[in-house]
């Protein structure tokens, strides 16, 4: 139990107290974690080759990931369109371009590929997938340290998020619907509420979720988990040009953790420069407490 906490705070706190000046290292820092997550989502479609009774398992897979999709997205839905309703937010306005919203749309595939392409991998009987638990640990932690550094280079003070209130809003009610979401799924699933929680709490950061419920819960649990935070990133893409307009906090939302980086270009051309620094604190917020919450649901610290 403590190992895993271990495995999730001290390689993100070490990172976090890493400083690099030079942009072609930062540069360089956010290439590499991009790729990483491709190889580890490749590492998480060979585990799933293993499985026994694949075929059963791969329905209660999709089973999993639709109803807790449903769940939380539809619960983050809701509750952000009142609080969009109740408590507009007007900024300026600027068009939004079509063609990189469908770019956007390619790039999230790719991580679908990447799972396949391990999948597919994982069916060739190799003896490097007897080592696939210790790589996974070696890449998770090597993971966190990058995103520890990452979180840094952004130079987000305490002052910053705490100006921010609507960066503030719309993460607290991200996280109180997607958690209310995640009671519910689990009650469906028969599970402990601890797991639906855990499920749940990844914002959209797919790599690292799946990732995580797959060491703490296995395969199914970890590939149901990754299913869900990629459906999520795909449904924001497709929803932000439509809401942006009018449901502003709603559009911010639903982007969850990735509003600070992959869905942040859309936001701003939706609704102009004024959104991203709200944008970028809640992305900020959900990446830093995502692995911590993860991490103690997965371990029985609640519930």
């Amino acid at each position: 139990m403590y190992f895993g906490l271990l495995i999730a705070f001290v390689p993100l706190c070490l990172g976090y107290l890493i400083t690099f000046k030079n942009q072609q290292w930062i540069t360089k820092i956010n290439k590499t974690l991009s790729w990483m997550v491709y190889f580890i989502l490749f590492l998480m479609g060979s585990e799933l080759a293993h499985l026994d009774n694949l075929k059963d398992n791969l329905q209660t897979i999709l089973f999993y990931a639709g109803i807790l999709f449903i769940c939380t997205f539809g619960g983050n839905f809701i509750f952000l369109m009142l609080f969009d309703i109740f408590l507009p937010w007007q900024t300026t306005h600027t068009k939004h371009d079509i063609g990189s919203r469908f770019k956007m749309i390619l790039e999230s595939l790719r991580v679908c590929i990447a799972l396949i392409l391990g999948f597919i991998a994982g069916l060739i009987p190799l003896f490097i997938w007897h080592y696939n638990e210790d790589i996974t640990k070696v890449v998770l932690i090597f993971l966190l340290l990058l995103v520890g550094i990452q979180l840094r280079s952004n130079n987000i003070s305490l002052k910053q998020i705490l100006l921010s209130k609507v960066g503030i809003a719309t993460t607290i009610i991200v996280i109180i619907s997607t958690f209310l979401g995640g009671i519910i799924a689990a009650l469906i699933f028969n599970q402990p509420i601890r797991v639906g929680l855990a499920m749940s709490s990844g914002f959209g950061w797919y790599s690292l979720s799946g990732l995580l419920m797959t060491k703490a819960h296995g395969a199914i649990i970890g590939s149901a988990t990754f299913l869900n935070d990629i459906l999520r990133e795909l449904c924001a893409i497709i929803l932000i040009p439509s809401l942006i307009k009018r449901y502003k906090l709603t559009a911010l939302g639903l982007c969850g953790a990735t509003s600070m980086d992959f869905t942040l270009p859309m936001l701003q051309k939706g609704a102009g420069i004024m959104i991203v620094p709200s944008a970028i604190v809640q992305g900020f917020l959900l990446t830093l407490i995502m692995p911590i919450f993860m991490t103690l649901f997965n371990y029985g610290f609640f519930f």
